[in-house]
């Protein structure tokens, strides 16, 4: 189980690196002196970089399976743990349908 959670940790820290230097990139960009040219550089090829060590981590997910309604609410905008939610409160609800099935043939 450690491996399974080492291997999202390092790919929840690469992404957010990743982000991050997208994010000081775009900063740069918007206001671009030639000064900046150099920085802008480093950022970019942390930027290739990081893409590089991301590619490298999908091969220690080969094993890992997301449901498409997940991408489905990504693309909605929502917030891909409402689809867990969602899900657990479908099976509660059905749970409670079955046990009062199965209540009602004690009963009986």
């Amino acid at each position: 189980m450690a491996d399974k959670t080492e291997r999202f940790e390092s790919l929840e820290h690469q992404l957010e690196t990743f982000i991050e230097t997208t994010r000081q990139i775009s900063i740069i960009v918007s206001d671009f002196q030639q000064q900046g040219q150099n920085l802008l550089n480093q950022k970019l090829h942390s930027m290739v970089t990081g893409m590089q060590e991301i590619d490298k981590l999908k091969g220690q997910m080969h094993d890992v399976q997301v449901p498409l309604e997940v991408f489905d609410c990504i693309d909605r905008g929502k917030n891909p743990h409402l689809y867990t939610k969602e899900c657990l409160e479908k099976a509660l609800a059905k749970n409670e349908l079955v046990k009062g099935k199965i209540d009602n043939f004690k009963v009986s």
